[in-house]
């Protein structure tokens, strides 16, 4: 006999201990989650006036025509709905009365065609209203998306090293986003089961007005129950936002094309599926203790409302045995509290969904707020503009005749770091100039390149542009003066044209004719020549017909991109990485006959120091200092950092020489 041990049930904390302590000690979001757990209807009460206000604010700027016919509508629904439980009591009366069904039935029949008729027309407007409402949906969607990748887009790049940020946009994009439509149409439902209270309320009141406070009774235990199960799910959520985000970062290494190759070379599918099943395991944990927690939640809702219910009808009775309401008053008054009921259902569920896509939409309010409030100076108020032009501005045609550009006592910390990544330094680039920076792997080359092309803001120092501060600069006009051939650089998902052009349209002359010079420089147009289609070859093997490169093949096209922009300022941060020998020399050729040719200031980042003894000026640098500064023949005297590893890379050559030999 065969014997089984049974595994203890391990707690959803347990399963992260292979994942570090950061998952399992999420502390960046505790504070809001022991708020929102004290959270009570109260509370609730307080927080969803003014977030249904905001949420209005975007259904009102997306389509106040649809938003006004939407209201209407209800309300002219709802009016309809209390006209016809007012003319049911007449129906019930006639019924009821004394003398043949016949007759009866015929003094009943006036009453009937009123009913009908309430219940045909309450149908119509209700029917017209939800036409409205859907109406809605997309307009406030395509608002709430657009403002999302206004801020993300514009806000400066050290927010994307920021782990806390990262969490926060992604709760924005996760059901923030989502919940702004949601939201509205929640508030609709709202708003709509309201008027069906009210409805059902008023004839109530004229039936009979204890009956009233009753009614309302009833809604208590199922809005309890809906406002903390609610509380729980978001709550839930919350935990889970670096688990879903880390199990999503799996799913990608798993499923793109870009890492399947390295997946299969390094035999990653065990650990990677080990890795996701840790995370699927936690995850499904949260949620089945969740589960756990909002059935019983309803069940003791749904056993109050029970005893609410019964208490109401048992009102009823009391009324009828007394003799106080007539027998078809009382019928009228059992529709008026199923009516009344369902409506109230409806607003209970309306009023959970509104709370509960609340939570998240203030998540993604409160991340624009936080977001727009890092975005650079100007950022915000082009944005707000969409047919803003992007032409040349005049800051742009000082930027462009600059004389020398000049970092001084540059200090940068990149988010969560403890130690500079650059520390005080100071370097210049004259006009025409090839200037490059060299050092070992961490020295800071990149970041100071970065910080020159201003997409990181130093925490000390200042960079100017001759005597205007980039502080000063609009990011955009600066960025319009400046080129970058960068390493890691995108592959578009475009036509080779789109990827070299890179927002300008290049079925127009003068840009395809640019385009065609920049790849002729840059040695693309041998890439080009190759693909089926030219420069409208899509590069991309996910589509029909789309071609992928290869590394050095994307990394001529992204040269390409560098020598389009037609920029005082080139930025090559090591622009030969994937290059052969022939391209790479090729290419650095180019780069001086377009420094010489256009005047251009050429920023070289490289670690083929072979490749940099032409420039004008060389900065050596090392843990986040320049240490060294001169062209090759000076720091060659010194014996310094940048004359060793010359010498590193000279006596490979030689050597390799002396083995062929």
């Amino acid at each position: 006999m065969r014997l089984r041990l049974r595994r203890r049930a391990r707690r959803p904390e347990e399963l992260l201990e292979d994942l570090g302590p950061k998952l399992a000690d999420s502390s960046s979001w505790h504070a809001k989650a022991t708020e929102l757990s004290q959270t009570g209807m109260l509370t609730m009460a307080r927080r969803l006036p003014a977030l249904i206000a905001q949420v209005m604010a975007l259904a009102w700027r997306a389509n106040k025509r649809d938003l006004i016919v939407t209201v209407v509508l209800n309300v002219v629904a709802g009016l309809f709905t209390a006209f016809g439980l007012l003319a049911t009591t007449g129906v019930l009366t006639a019924l009821f009365a004394a003398g043949p069904t016949p007759d009866r039935v015929r003094s009943a029949a006036p009453a009937l065609l009123l009913v009908g008729g309430a219940v045909t027309l309450r149908g119509a407007f209700a029917v017209a209203a939800q036409w409205a409402q859907a109406r809605l949906r997309p307009q406030v969607e395509q608002i709430v998306e657009l403002r999302l990748y206004e801020v993300t887009t514009g806000i400066d790049l050290t927010a994307f090293d920021d782990a806390d940020f990262q969490d926060h946009l992604h709760r924005a994009r996760l059901r923030g986003v989502d919940s702004a439509p949601s939201m509205v149409d929640n508030a609709v439902d709202l708003f709509t089961a309201a008027v069906g209270v009210a409805a059902a309320a008023g004839a109530l009141g004229v039936l009979h007005p204890v009956l009233l406070p009753l009614l309302l009774l009833t809604a208590l235990p199922e809005g309890w129950a809906a406002v903390r199960a609610a509380r729980q799910g978001y709550l839930t959520q919350l935990s889970l936002v670096e688990a879903r985000r880390r199990s999503w970062i799996i799913t990608e290494l798993m499923t793109e094309r870009v890492h399947a190759a390295e997946v299969r070379s390094f035999n990653l599918r065990g650990f990677l599926l080990r890795r996701y099943g840790v995370l699927a395991d936690h995850i499904r944990a949260v949620l089945l203790s969740l589960a756990r927690r909002q059935t019983m939640t309803r069940v003791w809702g749904d056993m109050l409302k029970g005893l609410t219910t019964a208490l109401m009808y048992t009102a009823l009775g009391v009324l009828l045995w007394q003799g106080v309401m007539p027998l078809a008053v009382a019928g009228t008054a059992v529709l008026a509290i199923r009516t009344g009921q369902n409506s109230l259902i409806n607003l209970v569920y309306a009023l959970n969904r509104c709370y509960e896509d609340g939570l998240y939409f203030g998540d993604y309010v409160s991340f624009c707020q936080v977001a727009g409030a890092r975005l650079p100076t100007g950022t915000a108020a082009e944005a707000d503009a969409p047919g803003a032009s992007n032409g040349t501005s005049g800051t742009v045609a000082t930027l462009r005749a600059f004389r020398e550009i000049r970092a001084e006592a540059v200090t940068f910390t990149y988010p969560g770091g403890d130690t500079p990544s650059l520390r005080e330094v100071s370097v210049r680039l004259r006009r025409g100039e090839i200037v490059a920076l060299v050092g070992e792997n961490g020295s800071g080359k990149t970041t100071l390149a970065k910080i020159l092309a201003g997409l990181y803001t130093p925490q000390g120092g200042e960079v100017r542009w001759d005597g205007v501060r980039v502080s000063d600069v609009d990011p955009d006009d600066l960025r319009r003066a400046i080129a970058v051939v960068a390493q890691d650089h995108t592959h578009w998902p475009m036509t080779a044209a789109d990827n070299i052009a890179l927002g300008d349209d290049p079925d127009s002359g003068p840009v395809r004719r640019a385009v065609e010079e920049a790849a002729a420089e840059s040695g693309a147009d041998e890439v080009i020549a190759k693909l089926p289609h030219g420069l409208a070859t899509l590069l991309d093997k996910r589509f029909v017909d789309g071609c992928e490169l290869s590394g050095g093949q994307w990394q001529r096209l992204a040269a390409a991109r560098g020598f389009y922009r037609d920029a005082p300022l080139l930025i090559c941060d090591e622009p030969t990485a994937a290059l052969d020998a022939r391209a790479e020399h090729r290419l650095f050729e180019q780069i001086r006959h377009h420094a010489a040719a256009r005047g251009r200031t050429v920023l070289l980042i490289t670690h083929r120091l072979a490749s940099v003894r032409h420039a004008d000026r060389i900065y050596v640098l090392d843990g986040g200092r320049v240490i060294e500064e001169g062209d090759h023949e000076h720091l060659m005297s010194l014996g310094g950092l940048y004359a060793e590893l010359y010498e590193l890379q000279a006596s490979a050559y030689r050597q390799a020489r002396s083995d062929v030999g």
